[in-house]
């Protein structure tokens, strides 16, 4: 029985990668294991997928880790497609709960689904472009002057743009209100969600650059905006309030 189980094994690793599963092994795997020249990142979404997938039918019956492996692989292999989808249904969970918390009794679809918009469209796309970009920019070193060099542009650049951009799309799109409006509403209101993003954000992304790998900094960031995006909703809504 051991033989056979080693043969299958070794079944299992050739053959350029095909998926032959051992018997009694497991239901999904990555399609080959690293190698010389792979990426940190592809390893640690190997590792992490083999970890689900050697386990015994037990660990396996968890749907819950079902679901991270095959999320892990649509990362590996579709990755702009997974962090976009990522950023939407974040936004969509945040904006639900904004809803909530602001006092709107029944949900806005119309809001929602312009939200979802703005994260498939725009947010998870350009986290995805900005943090290539970044680690090209400075050949994926990660001391720590290299690290506090991605914080100060990040935080110089996309972090005004992004909250800039969310205010003139909230006032915009969402909300429908004529720009005199929302022009009036963000000389006055900016400066103060500027100020604020920039008390949190750097630390953000400082751990962002410094101990989370390549490939999962979109998903790092999309997590942490979940909350922010929150505040923005409250914030954006309240100011609203206040013009009626």
């Amino acid at each position: 029985m051991a033989a056979k189980r080693a043969d299958e094994g070794r079944r299992w690793g050739e053959g350029g990668g095909e998926a032959v599963p051992p018997a009694g092994g497991c239901s999904m795997a990555t399609k080959r294991s690293p190698e010389v020249g792979d990426s940190d990142d592809d390893r640690w979404i190997w590792t992490a997928t083999s970890s689900f997938a050697y386990g015994d039918d037990d660990r396996m019956g968890s749907l819950a880790k079902k679901g991270l492996q095959q999320y892990l692989l649509q990362l590996q292999h579709h990755p702009l497609r997974t962090k976009a989808i990522t950023a939407a249904v974040l936004s969509a969970i945040s904006d639900i709960v904004s809803q909530k918390l602001s006092g709107i009794q029944k949900l806005q679809l119309k809001r929602l689904l312009l939200k979802v918009l703005l994260g498939f469209a725009y947010l998870g796309p350009f986290g995805h472009f900005l943090h290539i970009l970044l680690d090209k920019l400075f050949k994926g070193k990660k001391d720590s002057k290299t690290v506090a060099k991605k914080v100060i542009i990040e935080q110089l650049t996309s972090s005004p743009w992004n909250n800039f951009l969310f205010l003139v799309y909230y006032g915009l799109v969402v909300e429908g209100r004529p720009w005199s409006q929302v022009k009036t509403k963000i000389k006055k209101d900016y400066p103060a969600v500027q100020y604020t993003s920039w008390t949190f954000w750097p630390v953000v992304g400082w751990v962002n650059h410094q101990y989370v790998p390549l490939q999962f900094r979109v998903i790092f960031h999309s997590l942490i905006a979940f909350g922010w995006g929150i505040f923005l909703n409250l914030q954006a809504r309240s100011i609203a309030a206040k013009k009626d």
